[in-house]
């Protein structure tokens, strides 16, 4: 039996998910829940900068816009920045495999503060407090604003009629903001009752508290904070529904 799992992602995210998520047997139904806007400007200037923080996909997508200098180091909160930062050029990349805790940690251990200023992409909200964290360790760090993430102001058409007519078994929600207008909008949908027979897959315990307004089924939360671990949630999940063994 195919299970069929509604991605809320942003497109640019959304679309190799979905290939993923096709390849592990599963059909889905994108519908990004947060649009993102890059925000146009100058060069940055990187003068005096030991390297780069970059806490999501978008980031790197933004950066990449901002300057030709593919050279300095890139710390990446995960796997999938990352990835996203080595196929944009950036030659010198490293993933802390987690979330923004584990980012700062893996900057510590590796940079010094009497090495030069950080530069932290962002966009206009980020979960945690990253550059606050590195100042206490003694770093010098500048906040660089490059994009916003603008919540959908409703489900799409198509949607709303799966839910309606129980055609989405999960949903994957990979941040508490995207949590939290999956949550809003299903109310003022009227659709809270729809959610029941799904079962909700949350890359945090913050993802899952976001969420735990809508009466899922079942709500999992990945062994750690990334796209693998929430992929092989979602995989043991399938064996449990079909009764194959894991």
């Amino acid at each position: 039996m195919t299970r069929r799992v509604l991605i809320t992602r942003p497109q640019d995210d959304a679309a190799p998910l979905a290939e993923r998520l096709a390849a592990l047997g599963f059909e889905s139904l994108i519908d990004p829940l947060l649009v993102i806007e890059i925000t146009e400007g100058p060069a940055l200037d990187l003068d005096g900068v030991q390297a780069i923080l970059m806490t999501s996909a978008n980031g790197a997508r933004a950066l990449a816009r901002r300057t030709r200098d593919r050279t300095l180091p890139v710390f990446a909160v995960g796997d999938a920045s990352a990835e996203i930062s080595r196929a944009l050029g950036f030659e010198r990349v490293e993933s802390a495999g987690g979330d923004v805790a584990a980012l700062a940690e893996r900057v510590k251990q590796r940079l010094s503060p009497r090495n030069g200023a950080l530069v932290h992409v962002k966009g206009t909200r980020v979960a945690g407090d990253l550059a606050g964290d590195l100042e206490s360790a003694g770093f010098s760090v500048r906040r660089e604003v490059l994009y916003a993430a603008h919540p959908a102001d409703r489900l799409s058409a198509h949607t709303i009629e799966s839910l309606k007519v129980g055609r989405l078994d999960a949903v994957l929600l990979y941040s508490p903001r995207t949590a939290a207008t999956f949550t809003a909008l299903v109310q003022a949908a009227g659709l809270g009752e729809s959610c029941k027979p799904m079962t909700a897959f949350c890359l945090s315990l913050a993802v899952a508290e976001a969420a735990a307004e809508v009466p899922f089924m079942d709500m999992r939360v990945a062994s750690v904070p990334n796209q693998d671990a929430l992929l092989e949630a979602i995989e043991r999940w399938k064996f449990e529904q079909n009764g194959d063994p894991a």
